[in-house]
């Protein structure tokens, strides 16, 4: 077994301990400073020498449970509203705008994670989260209150400008937390939410919807948002960073405008017609623009949103192409995969979200295995490369299911595609933050979320373009004269017996190609995963100067 360490991670070189600090040749020596006690000790993580920010292991459990909490909130809404825009729709119409509700939330998530990581590693991590749910909260309460489709949009662009800040903020308050060893396993514990409460949106949407309507999908965070805020506020310790605040607003605006313009192009061959229409090109050249913009004020930026040093890392590079990768399959392609049972099968939308069940049960297996064995061993690279080869083979073997399979055939596939993805989740979170130099924890952390949202944006966008060019070219006669491609679950199960198999057969024959494209993605992070260096974590003992 390969024990060496990564160059830019571990300059000293041997020695019984390896120890993930910043090469002293590229880091300039901290400032002298009076020594920093009490409320005041510094945000950086608890690995540096300084005792966890809460030293109470029952209370420190209770924060990371209301933690927990929080995120199962925030990421639930990514995949909740999907089972209840059917009926959202019969009440608004504007069917064309049906994906930006899911969308604008992804987007503009994205969009802001980097900033949330900044101004918790500036001003410290309590109040930056505490004010994230507060937006979130508002949000939500404005979802439930929307008159019409594009007031929805809105509102869950505002949803989402809260929803970024809790994702980020609690993988960095976990480094405060947790040495790294133990950090290992409650970043599993966090993984697995992240992924469950992704795999059971849809289920709780549909089930929701039909039994309070579907704004109660939105008003049920608001007493979840209230009873974290309370407790947090008066529970966890506020630690003062002991730097100078100093945002980078440009560079902030450059690259959120960058990350836009990228799913925003994915998603224009439907807005558009073509994703080398003109106004598609026009969205290309704005984003490269902001790109090359964002380059340049990040050199020069004293406090820079996203340090230009960490991708300076082999390391931390391989690591956000899996982070990539794991959004686009973890995330991203849950609607997809509800979308194929439900019309390939004759499932239900709630019977769809409970098959789910065995995606959720494969992420809690395997999240919990690896983060214990990670804890254990300090390694984290077999599990990165066990993990995409399940991906490879769980979404090739999706590739043949066809109209017809069995649901349990189905569903042991789904379990395989979860435990793969468990096994592997926390894997670039943990990576990254002890990769990173303990100034930029959050910062990092923040980009490891990004790329992973944003990964999951653009997925989406992907998915969609192929579905919709599969099914384009296919013409089913109904009555009426409707488009089959329009059609509500409820409405394709009254269809006679010959109509509904043409219909699961043309939505079949159009996910082999999207299956092939995820399995096709997941070989890249195969790749990724077998280049990663074979770092082990150090231990509390081991971080100690």
């Amino acid at each position: 077994m390969d024990n060496r360490l990564d160059p830019s991670d571990n300059p000293a070189g041997s020695g019984p301990a390896p120890r993930l600090e910043p090469h002293p040749a590229t880091v300039s020596p901290p400032a002298a400073s009076p020594p920093v006690t009490g409320n005041a000790a510094s945000a950086r993580p608890a690995a540096a020498g300084e005792g966890p920010l809460v030293t109470d292991p029952r209370l420190r459990l209770f924060v990371y449970l209301l933690l927990m909490s929080a995120m199962f909130m925030a990421t639930l809404d990514n995949q909740i509203v999907s089972t209840a825009l059917p009926t959202i729709v019969g009440e608004f119409g504007d069917l064309e705008r049906f994906g930006w509700v899911g969308s604008a939330y992804l987007l503009t998530t994205s969009a802001v994670m980097p900033l949330y990581g900044k101004l918790g590693d500036l001003f410290g991590r309590k109040y930056v989260i505490m004010a994230a749910i507060s937006i979130f909260t508002l949000g939500s309460l404005v979802c439930g209150l929307a008159v019409s489709m594009n007031t929805l949009i809105a509102a869950r662009v505002l949803q989402a400008l809260g929803g970024g800040g809790i994702m980020v903020s609690i993988f960095s308050i976990n480094a405060d937390l947790f040495e790294p060893r133990e950090r290992a396993r409650y970043q599993s514990y966090s993984s697995l939410v992240l992924m469950a409460s992704g795999a059971l949106g849809p289920v709780l949407g549909g089930t929701l919807s039909d039994l309070f309507g579907w704004r109660s999908i939105f008003l049920v965070n608001l007493p979840i948002g209230i009873a974290v805020l309370t407790g947090l506020a008066i529970l966890l310790p506020y630690r003062k960073p002991h730097r100078k605040p100093t945002i980078d607003y440009a560079g902030a605006l450059l690259l959120a405008g960058a990350v836009a313009s990228i799913v925003f192009w994915a998603d224009s061959a439907q807005i558009f017609g073509s994703l080398l229409a003109l106004q598609s090109l026009g969205v290309v050249a704005f984003g490269v623009l902001c790109a090359i913009g964002w380059v340049l004020i990040e050199r020069r930026a004293p406090e820079p949103v996203v340090p230009l040093s960490l991708f300076s890392k082999p390391t931390i590079n391989l690591l956000l192409i899996l982070s990539i990768v794991s959004g686009g399959i973890g995330i991203g392609s849950v609607n997809y995969v509800a979308l194929f049972l439900q019309t390939t099968t004759g499932l239900s939308p709630s019977m769809a979200g409970l098959l789910f069940i065995a995606t959720t049960g494969g992420i809690a297996i395997g999240s919990l295995t690896s983060g214990r064995l990670i804890a254990r061993s300090g390694r984290y690279k077999p599990f990165s490369i066990a993990s995409a080869a399940l991906g490879v083979i769980s979404f090739a073997v999706f590739s043949f299911v066809h109209a017809g399979t069995p649901v349990l055939l189905i569903g042991l596939v789904m379990l395989l595609q979860g435990f793969g993805v468990g096994i592997g989740q926390q894997v670039p979170v943990i990576g990254v933050q002890n990769a990173a130099s303990k100034a930029d924890v959050g910062a990092a952390t923040g980009t490891v979320t990004l790329t992973r949202m944003g990964g999951a944006a653009i997925a989406i966008s992907i998915y969609g373009a192929i579905i919709g060019t599969g099914l384009s070219h296919v013409a089913i006669p109904l009555p009426g004269g409707q488009d089959f491609r329009n059609l509500t679950p409820e409405i394709l199960s009254t269809l006679p017996d010959a109509t509904r198999a043409l219909v699961a057969n043309a939505y079949a024959d159009a996910f082999v190609p999207l299956f092939m494209t995820a399995s096709g993605m997941m070989v890249i992070g195969l790749i990724a995963a077998l280049l990663l260096p074979n770092i082990r974590l150090p231990t509390a003992v081991e971080r100690k100067p």
